[in-house]
């Protein structure tokens, strides 16, 4: 089982982070992190590496069913969307797959609500891969 969805795009990083922020929001999603792990790299380690940005996308309804069903899920929220510059010049778009993420946890419960909201990222990327 792939543990993502992904999409690529032929657009400049930052307005790939932008298009996928509005992506995100029209499928009820906010953006509660964004992590810019080139920028960390560089300043933590002294190492160069690609754009690459960490979202952390968040459904408020679907994490308080979460959060209702199994009070531990707080460990693996928020759902995050990765933006990256490959070496080719576009940029990947990479949501993780709450039913793989979560598949650990015996709840029936939260495997609803991860299916859900599987439903909901794949839709994301799907209409980004459309745009």
């Amino acid at each position: 089982m792939t543990y993502y969805f992904s999409t690529t795009l032929n657009l400049p990083l930052d307005q790939a982070v932008a298009r996928t922020t509005d992506v995100l929001k029209k499928h009820g999603f906010g953006v509660l992190t964004e992590i810019d792990v080139q920028a960390t790299l560089k300043n933590t380690l002294g190492v160069e590496f690609r754009p690459y940005r960490i979202l952390g996308a968040c459904n408020p309804q679907m994490a308080h069913r979460a959060l209702q069903a199994e009070d531990k899920i707080g460990t693996m929220l928020p759902c995050n969307v990765v933006v990256q510059q490959r070496e080719d010049g576009t940029v990947e778009v990479a949501a993780v797959d709450p039913i793989a993420s979560m598949q650990a946890i015996d709840n029936p419960g939260l495997a609803e609500t991860a299916k859900r909201v599987r439903q909901m990222l794949k839709a994301v990327v799907d209409e980004l891969a459309a745009s």
